[in-house]
């Protein structure tokens, strides 16, 4: 006997707040030592760290599988604030007495260590010195490299208190240790000149180096070149020129072929492909061009979408929307699919011999470490392995969906609509939805298996992730609708999205809410104070967002991001009307429908400062709201604690302003 019908919103589910918890975040920076995998995971329930992950080789005749093992125990951190958002925070080598040597960065500190972890007794100890000054002294993206007794890597230098004091250069961190104590012992291998830099790519016989370089005000998906210097017997660069790239073009990666050609993935066809240049002769060539994407937005110091591999072969990320994985024949451009049910590949590619590994994920399956022996074509996990904590009948099922918005533009979306096994709506009855709208904004809601998704959906709310004109995924054209546009495109695609689906039936148009946090929590915001979507929400959670324009663009944000909004926006200067005119803490009188607002206190890219005078412009007007901040969290939430507590204070938000109850979590107190 089936049971009886219960009303969206109301049904029971065992993927509960704190299971969302444990599964946040996924494994990153995948690298390897000798025949080894190493690669960092998130631990929410040990204050958010990220551990360090080892993987020995397999063999040696024992039945018994090789596991993952943490090589560091708490509070040891693998993290880099290289940038804010971060970047490659570790690297290793294979010691000449045999055993690895591996080079990390704390996030406590920010202080580069090495460990040896095969030598008894032997715990990390410091490479790099601290520096009282502003953010002190960061490190990422680090190469290590035994026979010169260095690490080369990128040191990001603040030079005053303000968060733009700040320089960038190539270093060389001696591996004993001396540096450690002495800021002077650190080589500096570039002049500062480049405000923003990659580490450096060492070509195959060592006497060639390149990396990414970029200024202000350009971020990297706009324009970026690529450097090329001759590295001379005593360890400096010398000749340093630009070879690929521009103000025009974003250059995504670059590294060597086996061959000792440059390999880089470049957009000035419109689309990130992927690029071979003879760095003698300067001739350049597509290996495979496409109208695809062989790269994306570089949030983070030392993604990697491509790795070339022995055979002469490279392994590539490619398509529209959800990467995959491929191994690209440069000779004959032939691109061959990996097998598997991953579906999105991360930009974090490694090799060993002929074997890739990356991290991959799906609609059914949380994000991974994948090995793929290309001899045999067989891929397996062998890493942070995906294991269902409940029955995937309560896991929603997906519909990749193409709206069209204001003159018939395509919308990108992905539609979770309510799914559990045991529970149906009374006939008749609309199910709420959700809008989700994704950071950066220059990023994408990526198609993979989600439980905090699941936690809505399986409780009989919708969700609907749009990917937005101004996404990546899509071609460059696309990322650039959203220039000197954003508070415009991105709240037109989401509001396009959320009528489209009442009009069809799916939704119903009386709960529809609105959420998303960072650049999404702007577009939240946006979308509760604009006419563009006037009328539309029910409600909106607006987490660790931007809510003043000219707040963010006059020294309210780190230096990464400080001049985002010239392309955003337009300057400051020549536009003041509109920063003021599309920034929520200017427009709260148009606030009519509750809120949930979160933030965490130590946020430096986005402020709690922001929030503040959000609430003190919303004070007094009769909105039913809530403000929860964290202590202890900074840009999005890592603390199984701070996640739990989000989760169910949106849960019951939806629950108060769509009228069913949810006795299950704590009632968030609204006040007007």
């Amino acid at each position: 006997m089936s049971p009886a019908p219960a009303p969206y919103g109301t049904w029971p589910s065992p993927i509960d707040a704190r299971l969302v918890a444990a599964h946040d975040g996924h494994p990153e920076y995948v690298g390897t030592v000798g025949q080894e995998v190493w690669w960092t995971e998130p631990r929410p329930a040990e204050g958010g760290r990220r551990a360090l992950m080892r993987l020995r080789p397999y063999g040696g005749g024992s039945a018994d599988p090789v596991r993952p093992e943490s090589v560091l125990p708490e509070p040891w951190n693998v993290r880099s604030r290289v940038i804010e958002y971060g970047g490659r925070p570790w690297a290793g080598a294979e010691r000449e007495t045999g055993g690895p040597l591996v080079v990390f960065v704390h996030h406590a500190d920010q202080r580069m260590y090495a460990v040896e972890p095969d030598l008894p007794g032997a715990g990390p100890r410091p490479l790099t010195p601290l520096s009282p000054v502003g953010g002190g002294l960061r490190w990422a993206d680090p190469v290590v490299l035994p026979e010169r007794g260095e690490v080369w890597c990128v040191l990001e230098e603040f030079t005053g208190e303000r968060p733009t004091d700040v320089r960038r250069v190539l270093a060389a961190v001696p591996l004993d240790g001396s540096a450690a104590g002495d800021r002077s012992r650190v080589r500096e291998l570039t002049d500062g000149t480049d405000r923003f830099v990659t580490g450096p790519r060492l070509s195959p016989d060592g006497r060639r180096a390149a990396w990414l370089a970029w200024d202000h005000p350009r971020m990297p998906w706009e324009g970026t070149v690529v450097r090329l210097a001759d590295v001379t017997d005593g360890g400096t660069l010398a000749a340093v020129r630009p070879v690929a790239g521009g103000p025009g073009e974003s250059v995504a990666q670059v590294g060597w072929g086996t061959d000792g050609s440059l390999l880089y993935t470049g957009d000035a066809g419109g689309w990130w492909n992927l690029r071979r240049l003879d760095p003698a002769t300067g001739e350049s060539a597509d290996l495979c061009p496409r109208q695809e994407e062989f790269g994306g937005p570089l949030w983070k110091i030392g993604h990697q979408w491509f790795e070339p591999l022995e055979d002469g072969t490279i392994a590539v990320l490619h398509g529209r929307g959800a990467l995959r994985l491929g191994i690209l024949d440069p000779r004959t451009g032939e691109l061959a699919d990996a097998p598997g049910p991953w579906t999105e590949w991360a930009p974090a590619l490694a090799a060993a011999g002929t074997r890739v590994v990356g991290v991959a994920a799906g609609p059914h399956r949380a994000y991974e470490v994948v090995e793929l022996d290309t001899r045999t074509g067989h891929a397996l996990v062998v890493g942070a392995e995906h294991t269902d904590p409940v029955d995937p009948a309560y896991y929603p099922e997906p519909e990749v969906r193409t709206f069209h918005g204001p003159d018939g533009r395509e919308i990108h979306a992905q539609v979770y609509p309510p799914r559990h096994p045991g529970a149906t709506a009374p006939d008749g009855e609309l199910p709420p939805y959700v809008i989700w709208a994704h950071g950066g904004p220059t990023g994408r809601a990526a198609l993979v298996l989600d439980l905090e998704i699941a936690y809505f959906t399986s409780r009989g709310i919708g969700v609907a992730e749009v990917n937005y004109g101004g996404s990546a995924g899509y071609g460059r054209a696309y990322r650039e609708r959203l220039r000197e546009q954003w508070g415009v495109v991105d709240v037109e695609d989401c509001a396009a999205v959320a009528r489209a689906l009442a009009a069809e039936g799916t939704a119903d148009p009386a709960r529809l809410a609105i959420r998303g946090g960072s650049a999404g929590g702007w577009t939240a915001a946006v979308s509760l104070t604009s006419p563009l979507a006037e009328g539309l929400y029910a409600c909106g959670t607006i987490s660790y967002p931007i809510l003043d324009l000219e707040g963010w663009a006059t020294g309210e944000t780190h230096d990464f991001e400080s001049q985002y909004l010239v392309s955003l926006i337009g300057r400051l200067q020549e536009h003041p009307d509109r920063y003021r005119d599309r920034s929520p803490v200017h427009h709260a009188d148009r606030v009519t429908v509750p809120f949930l607002l979160l933030q965490g206190l130590d946020d430096v890219i986005c402020p709690p400062a922001q929030c503040d005078r959000f609430l003190a412009a919303v004070a007094g007007r009769g909105v039913p709201h809530a403000y929860l901040a964290f202590e202890g969290e900074s840009h999005g939430f890592r603390r199984a604690e701070t996640i739990v507590r989000a989760v169910e204070a949106e849960l019951s938000l939806y629950a108060q302003v769509f009228g069913f109850e949810r006795p299950d979590v704590p009632k968030l107190e609204l006040t007007a």
